[in-house]
């Protein structure tokens, strides 16, 4: 199994380095509550889940929407006023956009060939 980098360090890392940074920033800058830093650490876990996707060529619909849903989230964590059925349309947006766009990517496995029958001389 391939290890992905992101700068040259393992996923984990880079996630352990950002939660740092977070804590830092809220204890000297923002002042942000646990609940606020808990969600800028679900985003940047979602991008990292998105960067490993795209680098092991894998599928990236699931990635894209779940980085939608921890965006959605950290909005309304940080104070936008948008109730669950907006949440549901824009969610609902996101999945439809990943579904047009994944149908232009995949294709279909052609069948087998058929067999057809040979028209010489019928051998006994």
């Amino acid at each position: 199994m391939p290890t992905y980098r992101i700068f040259g360090r393992q996923p984990a890392a880079v996630l352990a380095f950002v939660s740092i940074l977070v804590k830092l920033a809220s204890a000297y800058v923002f002042h942000a509550s646990d609940n606020q830093q808990a969600t800028v650490n679900t985003v940047a876990a979602c991008i990292v889940a998105l960067l490993i996707a795209i680098s092991a060529h894998d599928s990236v619909g699931a990635a894209i929407f779940n980085l939608a849903q921890a965006l959605v989230a950290a909005a309304v964590g940080f104070g936008l006023k948008l109730d669950a059925d907006h949440q549901a349309l824009w969610l609902s947006l996101v999945s439809v956009a990943v579904g047009l766009w994944s149908y232009t990517q995949v294709t279909a496995p052609k069948p087998p060939a058929p067999l057809t029958a040979s028209r010489g001389p019928a051998s006994v």
